[in-house]
């Protein structure tokens, strides 16, 4: 409270000192504290204590004090170099309001009631509008656009991203809690339950690298035949097992070519990349789930084949009206529109056709979102007014409707900037304020550990930017599919697919394999233990770890950033095509991690259509792994390219009318304008004439002369007047 006191003197230098000692409790005490342990306990003890105090608000007071700081802004215009010092104050605040959101935001089974209860105020204090001011998430992003505008190049952005993307996960919930939604609101609708989980599925698949005894088995088979069984039955024998062992995960490595096979007692330790396969395979099992019994190696007699599918077969409404209308015309000459009962006429094996299809329709929550739209167009006076709930999805977008453009594209500049790939240009924004010091380094270790932290200080801007794009997404997708729309289309205004894959247009396994952290320098280690001296030779041989989980993860998202942005529109998927995207997304399977694969094999499917026959017949071994990994929807000619969305149409009439359809849906629930045509009007000329109008002051002493000028002075033709209208 002493604290919190002293936060309200007008000097600069004690307000901020006082916040640096706000920022140690913050940070755990880590002075008084003898393990990680006990540092992580305090920190998360002492942040419930300041946000029961009072500390956020008081923080949020003095962000505002700062944002609106002009002298700051200002002097950081005028420098020709702006480093870590011109957002110290900035950084402070920014860090204990991380601490703060991410402490309270993870739920633990020994939390208190207190602390649950707290938990929930303080969601509702950031989802919603508290005192006349916006949602905190709304002022993070004014704080996007202004640093990305150049009015205030000093704003430590790295520190800025992470907390929004935490506030915007705490407010609205992360993936698992999507799920949960999900599946509450498909109830609420009248919708069948979903088939499956898909986190649950994407758990249990398999990278598409095949199992150890295969290498044995597949050099057993392959190897040419002895001269008794050059028969015609060996020959036969041999085409057979060859054969098995090609569906066998398709040979060896399904994605390798042109290297040699590793030998048999070759240390796995000695390659890095089946290092890193091994080390992947483990790590992307559920930790909650035992490991399987290990079993012994199967001999070429027994071999395991995979068990199914991992996914459930989908069909939607319009497949079973355009399978109907092909086989009505085919069989009777004409057609019954959107007719998907009466089969009259049509052969016993169409009905089966029909029957399996209807066994497998999936009816998603978009489509009845847009159905109710189109009824809301069409009937607005009879279906009256929508009522819409204030859900913190919804409020979020009410807020950033009317800038929403500014704030998609003020992250993909940054996300361009952050890109490995990216050149350094004169025009490009400056990310690296908050981590270049004042006096540049002058030692060759110095170098190196600014090298290290830039490249750090990159992919944590790379990470919290996907992860806030695709949790809006999804959040906003699931609210209404017209607010995901309005986001996505923005972002293809504003170059997101060409920028994702001109990020993935580099060597993606010296990404994810990348080492560019300190570990000695990692919070909560750091605090607890003497720093051991840092060598040149310490930081180039960097941790032990196999892989940067972080970079593994942006990947990811970006991934599924670039599948939610080209489902099921084919003028996107032709950007796709066009961007030569194929050859980038296929080099990027060499990472043998399923989920990576799972949604590159998507976004390689929904473009084979395009990409003509000879590119298929080169490239089996991915259409396998499609075939065997990526949903598959009944009615689907993507292997072939015969279906009619593979033939050329105008693509700009989709998008057009796309965003006819999301403006129509944006200007009905959100702009509320007072001359509409739907308003009511008062007929009556007494009533009319006998409502009280709020005059200005000096209306009375000039009524007279706007009389005597506008009225009597002027002639009026009533002839004239009555033919005109």
């Amino acid at each position: 409270m002493g604290l919190l006191d002293r936060l309200e003197v007008t000097s600069r230098e004690q307000r901020l000192k006082v916040a640096r000692a706000v920022l140690y409790l913050a940070q755990g005490t880590f002075g008084e504290c003898d393990s990680e342990v006990d540092v992580l306990h305090w920190s998360r003890y002492n942040c419930f204590l300041l946000y029961q105090m009072g500390t956020f608000s008081a923080f949020l007071e003095l962000l505002h004090m700062e944002i609106d700081n002009s002298q700051a802004c200002s002097s950081a215009l005028r420098k020709p170099a702006i480093s870590i010092a011109d957002s110290t104050e900035l950084r402070v605040l920014l860090s204990v309001m991380y601490l703060m959101v991410e402490n309270i935001r993870l739920e633990r089974d020994m939390d208190s009631r207190g602390w649950r209860a707290a938990r929930e105020t303080f969601r509702t204090e950031l989802s919603f509008s508290m005192h006349h001011e916006e949602p905190f998430a709304l002022l993070l992003f004014s704080m996007v656009t202004k640093f990305c505008s150049g009015l205030a190049p000093h704003f430590p952005i790295k520190k800025v991203l992470l907390l929004l993307w935490k506030v915007v996960m705490f407010t609205l919930g992360g993936f698992e809690h999507l799920q949960a939604l999900k599946v509450q609101k498909r109830a609420e609708l009248g919708l069948p339950p979903l088939a499956e989980d898909s986190i649950q599925v994407v758990k249990s698949m398999r990278a598409a690298s095949p199992p150890s005894y295969t290498l044995d088995l597949g050099e057993s088979q392959l190897a040419p035949p002895p001269a008794k069984l050059r028969g015609r039955r060996g020959s036969r024998r041999q085409l057979l097992t060859k054969q098995d062992s090609l569906d066998i995960y398709n040979e060896r490595d399904l994605f390798k070519t042109e290297e040699p096979a590793p030998e048999e007692d070759e240390d796995p330790a000695g390659d890095g990349e089946r290092a890193l396969d091994g080390e992947l395979d483990l790590l992307e099992q559920d930790p909650l789930v035992p490991p399987p019994p290990s079993q012994a190696p199967l001999s070429a007699e027994r071999v395991a084949f995979p068990k199914g599918l991992p996914w459930a077969p989908k069909v939607r409404q319009k497949d079973i009206e355009n399978f109907l209308e092909m086989s009505r015309n085919k069989f009777i000459g004409f057609t019954l529109g959107q007719d998907t009962d009466t089969l009259v006429g049509l052969p016993r094996p169409i009905h089966e056709s029909v029957k399996t299809l209807k066994q497998h329709k999936y009816v998603s929550i978009a489509d009845i979102q847009i159905k109710n739209e189109e009824e809301l167009e069409k009937c607005p006076m009879s279906l009256g007014e929508e009522v819409v709930p204030e859900t913190p999805c919804e409020m979020l977008y009410q807020g950033m409707l009317y800038s929403l453009p500014q704030y998609m594209i003020a992250l993909l500049k940054i996300l361009l900037a952050a890109a490995p790939t990216s050149k350094a240009k004169t025009d490009s924004i400056n990310i690296l304020a908050d981590v270049l010091p004042e006096e540049m380094p002058i030692t060759v270790l110095q170098s190196m550990k600014l090298g290290i932290d830039v490249n750090r200080h990159k992919e944590i801007i790379v990470k919290s930017i996907s992860t806030l794009l695709l949790l809006l997404l999804k959040h906003f997708k699931l609210n209404h599919i017209y607010q995901f729309e309005y986001v996505s289309q923005h972002l293809v205004f504003a170059n997101c697919i060409p920028l994702i894959l001109k990020f993935f247009n580099q060597n993606i396994v010296s990404y994810i394999t990348a080492k560019n952290s300190i570990s000695v320098l990692d919070y909560p280690g750091c605090t607890i233990q003497d720093l051991p001296e840092l060598t040149a030779e310490s930081l180039e041989a960097g941790d032990n770890n196999q892989f940067c989980w972080r970079n593994l993860f942006s990947c990811i998202n970006l991934l599924r950033l670039l599948n939610k942005l080209t489902k099921w529109k084919h003028s996107r998927t032709m950007m796709l095509v066009v961007f030569k995207s194929a050859p980038i997304l296929k080099r990027a399977l060499k990472v043998k991690q399923a989920m990576l694969q799972l949604y590159i094999l998507k976004l390689l499917k929904i473009q084979t259509k395009y990409l003509g026959r000879q590119w298929r017949k080169s490239n089996m071994k991915t259409m396998s792994a499609i075939y065997q990994k990526v949903r598959h929807r009944m009615n689907d000619d993507w292997a072939y390219g015969n279906d009619i969305d593979a033939r050329p149409w105008d693509f700009q009439a989709e998008e057009c009318t796309l965003r006819a359809n999301i403006e129509a849906f944006n200007s009905r629930r959100y702009d509320r304008p007072q001359d509409s045509e739907f308003s009511p009007v008062d007929n009556c000329l007494q009533s009319v004439l006998g409502q009280r109008l709020e005059l200005p002051e000096d209306f009375h002493y000039s009524y007279e002369l706007w009389l005597e000028r506008e009225v009597f002075s002027q002639p009026i033709c009533w002839e004239e007047l009555l033919q005109n209208h």
